[in-house]
């Protein structure tokens, strides 16, 4: 080969050479570092697409595991409202048996029905408030719905509008209305009025009215004013809480208007609640239409059948469906056919006398056997919920393990492999130096 400087073959060589040395070297360094077979697609496109999949299977399994566990806690309230149940029926056998012995006058039957009659009210009200994250577990709910047929125009509460500020309100499970006695609810309202206050504020208040009582909160909303601190943009909103009452409502950026009009009148003339021409900027209306009525409330049933998602993917397999039977008065009693009297229908005068203390025995006898029938199936579903998390416990166990066999680095055997990359690396430095020293040597010829 002739000796000549312009191009050094041999440097050429051994600086490709050395450049894949260092390329293979990184690789290496970025598995080790990261732990993983696979960093990128080129390293094993097939193991990358099936470990993707593997590891959002793994996580979805995870997270059934969680639901299952929720629906186990869901069921333990339920049994254990069962048990207080199963409790008061016990006691009002023991009523009933007592009351049916002709040793008693009236006057002491009294007595005892009025235990009875009050179990049997106690009975209603576990399995209307026993709930698991306002889903209902042994019976309907008694809480109250608002009347929204009054929002529209010509209703009583047409003033309570987006155009006014008000783009909604909800009521919480400790509402007010929650507590009327008389059954009906549809005699119950709240009102709205924003007024002047003392010192330029402006206070909102709430009165709600249950049976004819009244209950008032207020809050002071002169920050909301257009130029307040917490006035609302366009396009965004606030919630105003009165948690005395149950109460909350969303409002827009027409309620910063609504302060501000209110906050310019003069002695409450522009007051939110009495101004018959009211106008905010928005629109013109009037804000006297401010009171909503309420009425029973269906949202909060007691629904057919529960659905909780106990695998990763979205077929009947994959979810479980949970029955809940209630056990109020008007269903204990009524045997597994519902046919025949139930505990509500023996009335007022329950065990009053002696014959309808021995119906009652009965009754009572077949609402503890509807109680135990309940009770079983909640059993049975946390049963089978058990079993449901061995298996996603072991079928993730296993999918992990498949997708640790496709992804996860042998740390040994990639240690040694980088080892002799870094040696290559090493010697390529080296025989490049001496590569670049082998034109140093024509020089002797020019002297």
């Amino acid at each position: 080969m002739a000796l000549n400087i312009i191009s050094n073959y041999a440097a050429n060589v051994a600086h490709r050479n050395l450049s894949a040395s260092d390329q293979m070297a990184t690789r290496s360094l970025s598995k080790l570092s990261s732990g993983t077979r696979v960093v990128s697609a080129r390293d094993d496109a097939a193991s990358m697409a099936i470990g993707a999949r593997l590891n959002a299977t793994t996580e979805a399994l995870k997270t059934a595991s969680v639901n299952v566990g929720q629906a186990n806690s869901m069921l333990q309230i339920a049994d254990g409202g069962m048990a207080t149940i199963d409790n008061i029926l016990v006691r009002m056998k023991t009523l009933s048996v007592q009351a049916s012995s002709g040793n008693l006058s009236d006057t002491e039957r009294g007595f005892l029905n009025d235990e009875f009659v009050q179990l049997r009210e106690e009975i209603d009200r576990i399995a209307s408030s026993t709930n698991f994250n306002g889903i209902q577990l042994l019976g309907d709910g008694g809480d109250v719905a608002a009347n929204f047929g009054d929002l529209a125009s010509g209703g009583g509460g047409a003033a309570l509008v987006p155009a006014a500020g008000f783009d909604g309100f909800a009521i919480t499970d400790n509402n007010y209305w929650a507590t009327d006695t008389n059954g009906t609810v549809t005699d119950n309202s709240f009102t709205v009025d924003i007024n002047e206050g003392t010192a330029g504020q402006v206070i909102m208040t709430v009165s709600a009215t249950v049976d004819g009582d009244n209950r008032v909160q207020s809050i002071d909303v002169t920050d909301y004013a257009t130029d307040g601190t917490t006035a609302i943009g366009a396009g965004e909103n606030a919630t105003l809480n009165f948690d005395e009452l149950g109460l909350s409502f969303s409002v827009n950026t027409n309620f910063s208007a609504t302060v501000s009009y209110v906050e310019s009148g003069t002695a409450g003339s522009r007051d939110f609640g009495s101004d018959a021409t009211f106008n905010n900027g928005a629109a013109t209306f009037d804000s006297t239409a401010n009171t909503v009525t309420m009425e029973a409330d269906n949202g909060q049933t007691l629904q057919n059948s529960i659905e909780f998602q106990v695998g990763a993917g979205n077929t009947a397999n994959d979810r479980l469906n949970i029955s809940l039977n209630s056990v109020d008065s008007d269903t204990l009693g009524a045997g597994a056919l519902g046919t025949q009297d139930s505990l509500l229908s023996l009335g007022a005068n329950a065990i009053s006398t002696a014959g309808n203390a021995q119906s009652a025995v009965e009754v009572v006898t077949r609402a503890i056997d509807d109680l135990q029938r309940a009770r079983a199936a909640v059993g049975t579903y946390q049963n089978r919920l058990d079993f449901a998390g061995q298996n996603l416990a072991s079928t993730q166990e296993n999918t992990e393990s498949a997708r640790s066999t496709l992804l996860d680095l042998d740390v040994a055997a990639e240690m040694t492999a980088f080892t002799s990359k870094q040696i290559l690396v090493q010697s390529g430095v080296a025989m490049l130096a001496q590569a670049n020293q082998m034109p140093q040597n024509l020089l002797r010829l020019l002297q």
